[in-house]
């Protein structure tokens, strides 16, 4: 990376942690560090909500996505406008009546002390690992594609987070998330920008969506029913809307986000910005993506694009295996070149039998290079049976780095590194807030002054760093990134959900009844995820959030017979 990069990177980073800092200083009680000074207005909400879900992963996975799957992963997004809906009626109203720090305060008050403790407890383990990855997802990008030491790479992704944190708390997150998002969202449309201006000049915007619709990448809506598809209409709108109102609505690491808002109206109008916006910022992440698709299409593509993996078959036994595939690769290439002047020819000249033609041969031309790069992984794996062969969160960075002005590439990094810190900043301040008030503060030491907890909500901001930073040492990358987060939550989140359902709509439930349909509901989840299989994983959170209900319906009346 060219020296003027370096300038740039750094001097975003550190202009973003200067702000962070400025911006919360006066921050002084154990209230206004855990929960923010509670004045913030609507935008400033919605662009923190939207800086906490759009995490590193969002840039890095979310292009490879698109290039690979093309655009039918923005169906997953189809859901959260009505969550958000549902929120701003139903529950923020009630965070707001009773002015609690964190959502597990609700739950003492609605049920007990022990309701309040074990969804506190599940909100840790989930967040906690969703948190490394958080950290892991990019710094493992980072380190193989600059040679860098991972660990030391997790533990620069985490150590200005902390810095920040720790000045200001809440307030310092979402004031500096702000800055984070513009930067990103910034970064995001010159991103496309660039793609663009790299195709040929006669292929402009609408000649590139065409081509990218040819092989199949711009379909959007797939209506068909199959639970072990993750990504189709109803599993967007059904499953992915329980996904959201979890996390929205009971997870700390976005609920600590609105309830910082300077009244119940701000934080409506913050939540709904961001319900309505975040599907076309999806639509634009993964436009990125076929865009980028489209640019190999007339620029040669590595068959792998992790390089480094690349670099461990060299000197193996499967390397005369791999150079086949590539110069089969090459060939394939060739013939597209011609088989995409015909296919532009045909579109311009309205002649649909050439471009049904030329479009036919190119979506078989494509099909055998999928298989080529499918191949190429399993020669990967061969060859270095601990590295990751998946490539697919590697697309964009090689792109980036190959093809994008010096001096962009720098600002390209920093939008990742702030897309990283602005997620993990939140979420430990969420597991910060929840272990203080939830734990330490409720259940181990009850009755100290306001600067004691102030110092203890400091030093937990610091462990949990330290916290995640060694759990994403040792992290595996699953299929794509991004589902790892939404696995990982979806493990956890239908059960939270259905204890703050439970809560909220069924009140002759008691404390001992949810206890239990909790915990039976869990053992069940789990033994689903990692029994029988992950693909449906979306649709365990609504069969999560309705087992919590019904049996907490069921034990509550077998109690009150006992």
């Amino acid at each position: 990376m060219h020296t003027f990069d370096w300038i740039v990177l750094v001097g975003t980073l550190a202009l973003v942690v200067l702000y962070g800092i400025w911006k919360s200083r006066g921050v002084g009680t154990s209230e206004n560090f855990l929960a923010g000074k509670r004045d913030l207005p609507w935008w400033t909400i919605g662009l923190s909500i939207m800086a906490t879900q759009a995490s590193a992963i969002t840039f890095l996975s979310t292009p490879g996505q698109g290039f690979s799957d093309g655009m039918q992963f923005v169906q997953y997004y189809f859901g959260m406008p009505f969550a958000m809906i549902f929120l701003s009626i139903f529950v923020l109203p009630v965070y707001y009546r009773l002015r609690v720090t964190t959502a597990y305060e609700y739950l003492e008050q609605r049920f007990d002390l022990r309701m309040r403790t074990l969804t506190a407890l599940l909100f840790l383990l989930q967040r906690g690992m969703a948190a490394a990855i958080s950290i892991y997802a990019p710094s493992i990008i980072l380190s193989a594609v600059f040679g860098w030491n991972l660990a030391l790479t997790n533990v620069m992704m985490a150590a200005f987070v902390v810095i920040y944190t720790t000045s200001g708390g809440s307030s310092a997150v979402s004031r500096t998330q702000e800055l984070q998002m513009t930067i990103m969202l910034s970064g995001l449309v010159l991103s496309f920008i660039l793609v663009l201006h790299k195709l040929p000049p006669e292929v402009g915007l609408s000649e590139a969506w065409q081509i990218a619709g040819v092989t199949g990448k711009t379909q959007v809506l797939d209506w068909s029913f199959n639970w072990n598809d993750r990504y189709n209409v109803w599993s967007g709108i059904l499953g992915a809307t329980f996904l959201f109102l979890a996390y929205f609505g009971t997870d700390q690491s976005q609920v600590g986000r609105y309830l910082s808002g300077k009244s119940l109206k701000e934080s409506r109008f913050g939540l709904l910005f961001n319900g309505f916006i975040k599907i076309p910022m999806q639509f634009l992440v993964l436009s990125v993506g076929v865009m980028v698709f489209v640019f190999y299409q007339y620029n040669q593509s590595p068959l792998h694009f992790n390089l480094a993996n690349r670099a461990k078959v060299r000197g193996t036994a499967q390397e005369a295996a791999f150079e086949q595939l590539e110069s089969r690769a090459d060939e394939i290439f060739v013939k597209k070149q011609t088989v995409l002047g015909d296919l532009a020819k045909g579109l311009r000249s309205g002649d649909t039998a050439q471009s049904d033609k030329a479009g036919n041969t190119l979506r078989e031309l494509e099909k055998e290079r999928s298989a080529l790069r499918v191949q190429a992984a399993e020669l990967v794996h061969e060859a270095a049976p601990k590295a990751e062969s998946n490539d697919k969160d590697y697309i964009f960075i090689n792109f980036l780095l190959t093809h994008i002005p010096t001096g962009l590439v720098g600002l390209m990094l920093a939008m990742i590194f702030c897309a990283a810190w602005s997620t993990t900043a939140s979420e430990i301040s969420a597991l910060t807030a929840t272990s203080v008030s939830d734990i330490y503060r409720r259940s181990f030491v009850p009755d100290r002054d306001d600067n004691h907890y102030f110092r203890v909500s400091k030093i937990a901001t610091v462990l949990w760093g330290g916290i995640i930073t060694i759990f994403a040492i040792y992290f595996d990358l699953f299929d794509n990134l991004i589902q790892a987060v939404n696995m990982i939550g979806s493990i956890f989140y239908g059960t939270i959900l259905g204890i703050f359902f439970t809560a909220f709509f069924l009140k002759s439930v008691g404390g001992r009844a949810v206890f239990w349909a909790a915990v039976v509901t869990q053992a069940i989840i789990a033994w689903l995820f990692f029994g029988v299989s992950k693909e449906p994983f979306l649709w365990y959170n609504p069969l999560g959030c309705g087992l919590v209900m019904g049996f907490g319906l069921i034990f509550q009346k077998l109690l009150k017979r006992s």
